[in-house]
């Protein structure tokens, strides 16, 4: 094993231990580990996506104000790490979008968050090619991975590629499963970030199309890997401008996409959802708390978006218990 330790100079202040990947072997170890973690030490995380950073004149489609105020106020959350749901930039192959995405973010650099993203279809809207190398080049610590996963004493983060192929014997996917069936002992809790959610709600089933028969796909590849996987596991995404939970075969399932992007009203939450307030919009974030054996979650939504003064409440809160019982029906 081949490490090397990098000064990451743009949000992954931190020194990794990087695994080189053999030419044809699938890679079976975390992409990156960070040893400062060491297991059961606590850790505090942030979620939450789809900003559309972009040109503050700029209103249609994002709120520049609240963009803003929550990146802000993420910052004054001083995460350790903070997993990105996708669509940061409005338009992922301008770079005066991620000139902006740059500003309105200094925060998390300022306090030396980890920041760990996810590709989502903003990245890439104006142009595949050149948004993939925006995206790459405004997060040189991933050393050209799309899609990787990174290892933090009891807590693992596994951030997969919407736009990279994922079904059959893809790579990604052949990497996905090899990454499941070798997860590390030590993992209690296990984060799945991809853009586009796995489970949705009843609306989003008839008016969005949505999940996608990508995500439906990495859905059951993970699923079908469960009964080796001792961890807890958590798929964290956005898209969906809004906030929404679930638990399918003891996976929470957890939409964060209320950013600032333009949001997405659930005029009614199917009885699977968690989450049951139709209040809107949904501006928000989400605050994670790791120790051992334990994550505690809370929303915080933006009490009213066009106040003077802005503000946070908490509008939803979990806890969720390492190695819990997975006895019980599977759900096809």
């Amino acid at each position: 094993m081949l490490k090397s330790a990098i000064f990451l100079t743009l949000f992954f202040p931190f020194l990794f231990e990087a695994i080189a990947q053999g030419p044809a072997a699938i890679d079976v170890n975390p992409t990156f580990t960070i040893g400062k973690f060491a297991p059961g030490v606590p850790i505090r995380m942030v979620g939450y996506g789809d900003m559309r950073f972009t040109d503050p004149s700029v209103k249609i489609g994002t709120n520049p104000r609240v963009r803003k105020w929550l990146a802000e106020r993420i910052g004054q959350e001083s995460p350790q790490v903070l997993m990105v749901t996708g669509d940061m930039p409005y338009a992922g192959a301008r770079e005066e979008d991620w000139q902006v995405y740059r500003s309105e973010t200094a925060s998390w650099n300022a306090n030396h968050a980890l920041v760990l993203p996810t590709i989502g279809n903003h990245e890439v809207r104006g142009g595949v090619q050149k948004g993939i190398a925006n995206y790459l080049a405004n997060y040189p610590g991933l050393k050209g991975h799309r899609y990787y996963s990174i290892l933090m004493g009891g807590v693992e983060v596994i951030s997969l590629d919407m736009t990279s192929p994922s079904g059959g014997t893809s790579a990604q996917a052949t990497w996905f499963a090899a990454q499941l069936d070798h997860l590390p002992k030590q993992v209690e809790f296990l984060f799945i970030l991809y853009h586009t959610p796995w489970v949705v709600d009843q609306q989003s089933q008839l008016f969005t199309n949505l999940p996608s028969k990508e995500a439906l796909t990495l859905r059951h590849l993970m699923e079908i890997h469960l009964h080796k996987i001792h961890a807890k596991v958590i798929v964290l995404s956005g898209h969906i401008h809004n906030y929404e939970r679930f638990e399918r075969n003891g996976v929470s399932y957890i939409i964060s996409g209320g950013g600032g992007a333009e949001p997405y009203p659930l005029l009614f939450r199917g009885s699977a959802d968690l989450y049951r307030d139709t209040a809107f919009p949904v501006y928000h974030y989400l605050t994670i708390d790791y120790e051992h054996g334990k994550l505690h979650g809370v929303m915080w939504k933006v009490k009213d978006p066009d106040a003077e003064t802005l503000s946070v409440e908490k509008k939803d809160e979990f806890t969720i218990m390492a190695e819990p019982d997975k006895a019980g029906a599977y759900v096809p």
